[in-house]
This record gives structure tokens, C-alpha cells and sequence, in this order.
């Protein structure tokens, strides 16, 4: 496949690291010729220095014969001109775009940010994302990663075990045989800095993370097989106003269980219209760094601190200091991947990283095969993947313990209408089953020839 990426930065580069390790034919756009540099040396991708939204950059860029283009520059305007460019001049299939601003979203406006207005096939809204991800994050307090798959059915867990987990040193298989009725799967195990896919075999150790697929239902239980104390959150302390603090505070007004929320902003304008977007939420305008403030939203009672401001750092120290006030439960909004190694020494519990969540979500819309969802785990390491298995897939009609899978790959679940089962060998995929796989990296085109129509269709 061929593809064209505008933008450099840490989601353009993510994702044609991707894509280029899977011998994609990738091109670099990008007006910054260090950024386009850095990228050609470090990796099998052509580059192009130029603004994105320009016909003849694109055309040098390969536009005639591209089957993809990927807006993803800072400019919500460049990402959108980009993709009505690559549509009129040159009639690329495929366009995703980046936009940022809430504005440009608004159903009010529907019609601008789809085909007959922008050309814009897929809108992906790193704002959105991270806001979904964050409550996430607050729905399972006792785990370090998490994203939600089959509709919100199922549950990818990322869970530490501590020395007093009850199940260390107990095999896989006899976790089976023990839970037998717990809808739960381990598919990663990361052990000393690195990720694998274990086999049945394989002991759980004292400092594992574990990945672990679950069904919404059997949650709670997981977790507390695997030593975790489940905890309700009924007050959450949110420091930073922005578009992802509004988004979240919304969602928790709208929940029937009532979550009490404060958030506290710094710019004065910014808290006003958030004041007036929120109806339950009390906003506090100041500083989080602020003890006396962060004391009056009450953090030493609080369940739970989100810092979601636009300053890496802050969050980091917001965080830090809320912890030391008596809050348990403390994540922070870390857009410099650089700086999760400090999460453990820092005693943050949990952090997104909003670059991630948005290869994820572009991942999603470039596998090949009727992919659902794609959640990209650890520094690209490895893929869970949902899909649906098409009438001409290899595994339609196969029971699970006859299908090749290679070694890097498990089964997390299958769907079958709106059942999700937990996968055993006598397990028959049929057509139209969603099915969730933990694919490492070097496993995932594998995968996807696994879930793309067979050649005997044509």
C-alpha cells in the first residue's frame, strides 16, 4: 500500500514507523526539513520537505498512485486543505485527518467534515480520544492501562503484580481450570523490559505486568484475583479546563451513578466557559500547583486526580503533590512518551499518552480485513486487535484450536452476536463473529492476511 503522511511530528513518525515496518511504501511530508531528516534516517520512509496542502509537494510526494493520505500536521486548517487537495487534484481513495478544535466537530455543522463537505473520509479527534481514555482510566482505577473493545463489552487490563498477588507462580492453564467460569484471559505478559504473547505453561512472577482480556461483567473479579482492591469513585478533582477536562466532566454529569466533580483552571476565560458548559461541576479558577487551592477542591478527600493541562510537567507535579495531600488514585496527561519511565519512581498510578490513543485510532482505519478497533500496547510492541471474520476469511468455519495462529498472537475473545465468549480450543469461528487478537508486532501482517478476503473470492 502506497501512503502519504503530512506532518512529522510524534503521531506522523508513530505511524509511519508502523507502516513502514510492515513494508508499506511510506512518504514524509513536512515544511520542517530536520523533522523530515530525522525520519529518513531513522527509518524506511521517503521524505519530503514542503507544505502538506500544496499540489505540487503532493505530487512529488507520489499523490498520482497514493491509496492513502494521512493529514496529521498541528494545523486542524492544513490537515483539512490537505485532504480536499489530495480528493479534487488527485483522487486518493482514502483520507484521514487530524482535527483538533471541538468546533469544526459540531453537530451542527456535520456536513463540513465529511465526504460532501471536506472530502474527509475518517475525522480522528485526539481531544476526544484522550477524554474517552480518561474515563476509562477512572472506570478502572487498579489497572495501569485499559481501553474498552466489542462495544464496551469486553476489557483490555493492563495490571502490576505485587508481592502479594494470590496468584504468583500458578501456571496459566491451572488459572484456568481454577476460574473456570471467569470470562478473563492473560494475552501480554511484560517481564524485565519485555512484552511477550505467554503459553499455558508460562508462571505468573512478582513484578509481571500482565494484560489481561476481560468481559465488562467479570472485571471487578479479574481484578481481584489478580490481588487488585476494586474502589468506587464518587469524587474526582480534575486540574485543567481545556477541551479534554470539559469533555470528561461532562461525561460524568451524564452518568446515573453520581461521580461529584471540581475542576480547577487557570486561565480565568477558559474556566468561565466552562462554568457555563457544566451544570453540577463547581470550577475553581487558579492554579493546580497551588496547595491551598488544590486543598479547597478538597484533593485530600478526593477519590481520584486528573491533570489534563496542556504542560507535560505540570501533571507530573500536580500529580506528585496530590498523592502527598492523601488522593489514592493520581493520572496525568503525558504527551512526551520520554517520560513514562517516571511514572513508577513518581508513585503516579496511571498516564495517557494522547499521541498514542491517536495511532491507535488511525491504526484502526488502515488495517487491512474489516477491523473494528486496533489499540497499539507499550512503544508499538505489540497490537490488540477486533475485527470481523468475513465469510472468506481462513478462520471462518474453523475451530480455534485448528487455526495457525503464530506464536505471537492469542485470542482475547469472540463475539457472537452480542454474547462475547471466552475462547477455548472446541470454540467454532464463524462468518460474522467479532473476534479480539493480541498480535506482537512482528506477528500483526500475519494477522492481517488471517482477516482479509481470500485471493478464491476474486
Amino acid at each position: 500500500m502506497k501512503v502519504i503522511i503530512c506532518g512529522a511530528g510524534q503521531v506522523g513518525w508513530q505511524i509511519a514507523r508502523h507502516l513502514s515496518g510492515e513494508k508499506n511504501d511510506v512518504t514524509l511530508v513536512d515544511v520542517n526539513a530536520d523533522l523530515v531528516r530525522r525520519a529518513t534516517d531513522t527509518l524506511d520512509v521517503q521524505g519530503v520537505v514542503g507544505f502538506a496542502s500544496h499540489p505540487d509537494v503532493l505530487a512529488k510526494a507520489g499523490a498520482r498512485d497514493a491509496d492513502m493520505l494521512i493529514a496529521a500536521t498541528h494545523s486542524d486548517e492544513v490537515n483539512m486543505v490537505t485532504c480536499q487537495v489530495a480528493h479534487t487534484v488527485f483522487n486518493i481513495t482514502r483520507k484521514i485527518a487530524r482535527i483538533r478544535a471541538q468546533n469544526y466537530l459540531d453537530p451542527l455543522y456535520g456536513n463540513l467534515t465529511n465526504t460532501d463537505g471536506l472530502a474527509i473520509d475518517v475525522v480522528i479527534s485526539p481531544e476526544r480520544e484522550v477524554a474517552e481514555a480518561a474515563l476509562q482510566r477512572l472506570a478502572a482505577p487498579a489497572s495501569f492501562d485499559t481501553e474498552s473493545f466489542m462495544g464496551g463489552r469486553a476489557q483490555l487490563l493492563g495490571i502490576q503484580l505485587d508481592e502479594d498477588c494470590p496468584v504468583l507462580n500458578t501456571p496459566l492453564r491451572q488459572l484456568n481450570e481454577l476460574f473456570s467460569t471467569l470470562r478473563a484471559i492473560v494475552v501480554g505478559i511484560r517481564r524485565e523490559d519485555r512484552l511477550f504473547a505467554p503459553d499455558p505453561g508460562d508462571l505468573l512472577l512478582a513484578d509481571d505486568q500482565i494484560y489481561v482480556f476481560t468481559h465488562f461483567e467479570d472485571i471487578n473479579r479479574a481484578l481481584e484475583i489478580f490481588g487488585k482492591k476494586t474502589r468506587k469513585q464518587e469524587r474526582v478533582v480534575i486540574v485543567g479546563g481545556g477541551n479534554v477536562g470539559l469533555a470528561v466532566a461532562r461525561a460524568l454529569e451524564t452518568r446515573t451513578d453520581r461521580i461529584r466533580a471540581k475542576i480547577i483552571e487557570k486561565h480565568r476565560a477558559t474556566a468561565e466557559l466552562a462554568a457555563d458548559a457544566l451544570e453540577r461541576t463547581i470550577v475553581l479558577n487558579g492554579d493546580g500547583m497551588d496547595s491551598d487551592l488544590l486543598m479547597e477542591a478538597s484533593v485530600d478527600r478526593a477519590d481520584a486526580i486528573l491533570a489534563v493541562t496542556d504542560d507535560d510537567k505540570t501533571n507530573l507535579l500536580v500529580a506528585v503533590r496530590a498523592k502527598q495531600a492523601g488522593c489514592p488514585m493520581t493520572i496525568a496527561l503525558v504527551n512526551d512518551p520520554t517520560l513514562a519511565p517516571l511514572m513508577a519512581p513518581l508513585d503516579i498510578d496511571a498516564y495517557i499518552n494522547p499521541r498514542a490513543t491517536t495511532v491507535s485510532s488511525i491504526l484502526r482505519h488502515i488495517r487491512h480485513g474489516r477491523v473494528r478497533a486496533v489499540y497499539s500496547i507499550g512503544d508499538a510492541e505489540a497490537e490488540m486487535i477486533e475485527a470481523q471474520v468475513l465469510s472468506t476469511s481462513p478462520l471462518a468455519g474453523r475451530l480455534v484450536r485448528d487455526i495457525e495462529f503464530p506464536e505471537g498472537v492469542l485470542v482475547g475473545a469472540v463475539m457472537k452476536g452480542e454474547k462475547v465468549l471466552k475462547p477455548t480450543g472446541d470454540l467454532r469461528i464463524e462468518p460474522g463473529d467479532v473476534i479480539a487478537l493480541f498480535a506482537m508486532a512482528k506477528d500483526v501482517p500475519e494477522v492481517e492476511r488471517l482477516l482479509q478476503v481470500s485471493i478464491d473470492f476474486f
